[in-house]
């Protein structure tokens, strides 16, 4: 059964209740403001649609994906970079040219599903100190990136993006090491895909993913730093 919300309201029906086919759909409906984004994210759901015009639907797959402590992993031409590849890394100093980066043209895709519409939701989540962005910089270039949003113990990543090898890498490499700092207890990556799997994310069954989502976000959200973290060493590599 596909749910349709409320405007009105922001309560979402439970994500075991998401449709197989398509993997995860779990409601139609309601709005991008910030409340209502915190709820979901809150409770393992998220937005996914390509047109403005169209229907929001909000999604929970089953299996999820997760990079967890312990378990990141740093190929030998990543570590590699990350030691000679002349890239630093930022944090929140160029958040919307990131999240524009996330939306641009890629190889082999058409169109975006950062929406007008999200680009605005999360420029807004944002300035209320919930979205964040890691930046890699190859000088005054700004190369890879990556954004997503901080609730409790838990990092929910939305995009990332690479104008050069391995940079959105290195990002996410400086995720982890921010993420180790603040003792965070996973990283969501919503999908398993290729790319994430070469880092280490592996799918994790939606049900522990929930038990383990509620546990961290009924911790209070840590201040998140401005300095940007060190790239090594890489507290949550294998």
């Amino acid at each position: 059964m596909l749910y349709r919300l409320s405007r009105w309201s922001t309560a979402f029906p439970d994500p075991a209740a998401a449709l197989a086919d398509p993997n995860g759909l779990l409601a139609v409906g309601g709005d991008l403001a910030p409340e209502r984004l915190e709820a979901a994210y809150r409770h393992g759901i998220f937005p996914w649609y390509e047109e403005d015009d169209g229907p929001i639907l909000w999604w929970s797959p089953d299996p999820r994906g997760l990079l967890l402590p312990g378990e990141l992993r740093i190929t030998r031409s990543l570590r590699k970079t990350l030691r000679n590849g002349g890239m630093s890394v930022r944090v929140d100093s160029a958040f919307e040219a990131v999240i524009d980066a996330c939306a641009g043209p890629r190889r082999g895709s058409y169109g975006t599903w950062i929406t007008s519409g999200m680009r605005h939701a999360y420029m807004q989540m944002h300035l209320l100190g919930h979205a964040h962005s890691v930046e890699t910089w190859l000088g005054d270039e700004l190369v890879g990136g990556l954004y997503g949003l901080a609730f409790g113990r838990a990092f929910f990543g939305e995009s990332m993006f690479s104008h050069r090898t391995d940079a959105s890498k290195v990002a996410f490499v400086a995720l982890t090491n921010l993420a180790a700092a603040l003792e965070l207890a996973f990283i969501d990556c919503q999908l398993p895909n290729p790319h994430l799997d070469t880092l280490g994310v592996r799918g994790v069954p939606r049900a522990t993913f929930l038990r383990w989502l509620r546990a961290a976000v009924a911790e209070p959200t840590p201040p998140w730093p401005r300095v940007p973290p060190a790239l090594e060493p890489t507290p949550w590599a294998r």
